[in-house]
């Protein structure tokens, strides 16, 4: 049998938050990006997107405030990355929440 414990508030807190800041196809995508990527300058996630460069800032924003993407000022220019290390926590979650529920069946 499975240890069906339920989320701490700060854990359900971070996976909301989280969620949150990924509830836009855009930013998915930017996400997805940067992590091909590895490493991105925000002119080139632009030219991925049919977005203003305003537009795609804020959605740049949002992620960076949920701490799914890291910004670095290279001169006039920042550099952005994924934080792989939140989003193997946010994983975690959410393998620890199926594992969990393993077995059951929603009729």
């Amino acid at each position: 049998m499975h240890d069906r414990q339920p989320l701490k508030p700060m854990e359900a807190a971070f996976l909301a938050d989280v969620c949150k800041a990924l509830a836009h196809p855009a930013r998915v995508r930017i996400l997805k990006h940067l992590l091909d990527e590895n490493r991105c300058i925000c002119g080139s996630i632009v030219d991925i997107l049919p977005l203003a460069q305003s537009t795609v800032s804020q959605h740049l924003k949002i992620l960076k405030d949920a701490g799914l993407v890291r910004g670095e000022v290279e001169g006039r220019k920042t550099c952005y990355c994924a934080d792989r290390e939140l989003l193997s926590r946010f994983n975690g979650f959410i393998e620890a929440m199926l594992r969990q529920s393993e077995g059951r069946v929603c009729p």
